[in-house]
């Protein structure tokens, strides 16, 4: 967790040469702009100016001008450039030129929601994700093919398991850049892994997820292999998800209710408002091909240790938690936790109720269809209907239009 002297410094005695400012469009996908040491402390004290004309959802031509400022707790080496001349890495904050924070920075939208639950209601989310992806061939061009890097399945080992290697490259690079995978393996489909992260506060966890994805594809290249991150790559076989699973910690210092009736309340406030979000955790047409097929559910349903309910609480023997099975890794990490974090708001605040449990197999259509659950929305074109009728959505976002 640097200071901006502390940056400055580094910068100076680790001979880094080149800085790369990164901040991310509505969608989540990650951009930057890289700067010369000689421009760090302008940075800091005034900004960088980019076009944000040219960043699909920010603003158009006659107001473009917005600015750059690093977050000094975010710098980061890049391992695999070189050591002499090194570059570094800073997560942005995003500013219009009067110095108003844009409010179309989806980090800045998870920084403020974190701060609200910690102001209202005395807790800290604490977030870990389990993220999946397909690593395929190549063509003779270079160009992405659909052919799987291995035919393994669930947690088969090598020489089964072409991906063993690049799971572990990509797991020694995230903790050089400081980062904590907690667990690797080989998942169900062919060509297709899991890494999933020690849990941390929730904007370090998004920050997670964004430097995964972006080490994954950068590892994969060099392997001449291809990164699938997609809901859905191929038919009939297992989707890629990114389950999110949720604990708190106290921070106001007062004594707690029991821990678990608190977690009650989370999980209440997401299941009552994850129709809503739905679009917003599964963006993509392809999204709705994963949901309610191999072993990804589609009911609206929680249960405990039940991992065909769209929200389990697993067995812990050291703390409760949840985990929220239905995103996938196309979302907006910081659009997602923003509204979980607001909807765990709600659910502690007014109290709100949970059905019963779910402890039947969802997995199976006939007993889903006896119980008369109802299902999350079937496609894109619904689940933004939902949202766009939603109060909960439009005081979350304001202005921010997705």
């Amino acid at each position: 967790m640097y200071t901006k002297e502390e940056v400055l410094d580094f910068v100076k005695e680790e001979d880094v040469k080149f800085i790369r400012l990164a901040f991310f469009d509505v969608s989540g996908k990650q951009k930057n702009i890289s700067i010369m040491p000689t421009e760090l402390e302008r940075a800091f004290e005034e900004g960088i100016a980019f076009d944000a004309s040219a960043v699909a959802g920010f603003e158009g031509p006659e107001s473009s001008d917005l600015f750059l400022i690093p977050d000094p707790s975010t710098l980061a080496i890049i391992p695999w450039r070189p050591m002499t001349g090194k570059v570094v890495r800073m997560f942005c904050n995003i500013y219009r030129p009067d110095g108003k924070a844009y409010e179309k920075d989806s980090r800045a939208l998870l920084k403020n929601a974190c701060k609200k639950l910690n102001e209202e209601c005395g807790i800290e989310l604490m977030v870990g994700t389990e993220i999946e992806f397909y690593l395929f061939k190549l063509d003779e061009k270079g160009e992405p093919t659909k052919i799987p890097f291995d035919n393994a399945s669930y947690m088969d080992i090598a020489p089964l398991d072409h991906g063993e290697n690049i799971r572990r490259d990509i797991c020694f690079t995230l903790e050089q850049m400081g980062f904590t995978p907690e667990a690797s393996h080989h998942e169900e489909g062919p060509g297709q892994n899991e890494i999933d992260f020690h849990y941390s506060d929730a904007l370090t966890a998004a920050d997670n997820v964004e430097t995964f994805k972006w080490i994954v594809n950068t590892k994969a290249a060099s392997n001449g292999l291809y990164a699938d991150f997609s809901p859905k790559p191929l038919a009939g076989e297992a989707g890629n998800g990114m389950h999110i699973n949720i604990s708190y910690r106290n921070t106001s210092g007062k004594k707690d209710e029991s821990e678990k009736e608190t977690l009650k309340y989370i999980l209440a406030g997401i299941y009552a408002h994850i129709e809503e979000i739905t679009s917003f955790l599964n963006p993509t047409e392809n999204s709705y091909k994963r949901l309610g097929a191999s072993k990804a559910t589609k009911y609206l349903s929680w249960g405990k240790q039940n991992r065909s309910a769209l929200i389990r609480i697993p067995a812990s023997k050291n703390h409760c938690r949840l985990e929220v099975r239905s995103p996938d890794p196309e979302c907006n990490p910081y659009i997602a936790l923003t509204f979980m974090i607001y909807a765990a708001i709600d659910g502690i605040k007014n109290k709100l109720p949970l059905p019963e449990a779910t402890e039947e197999n969802l997995f199976d259509n006939k007993t889903a269809s006896r119980l008369g659950l109802k299902t999350l929305p079937q496609s894109l074109e619904e689940a933004k209907e939902l949202a766009a009728k939603s109060q909960f959505v439009k005081s979350v976002l304001g202005k921010m239009s997705i």
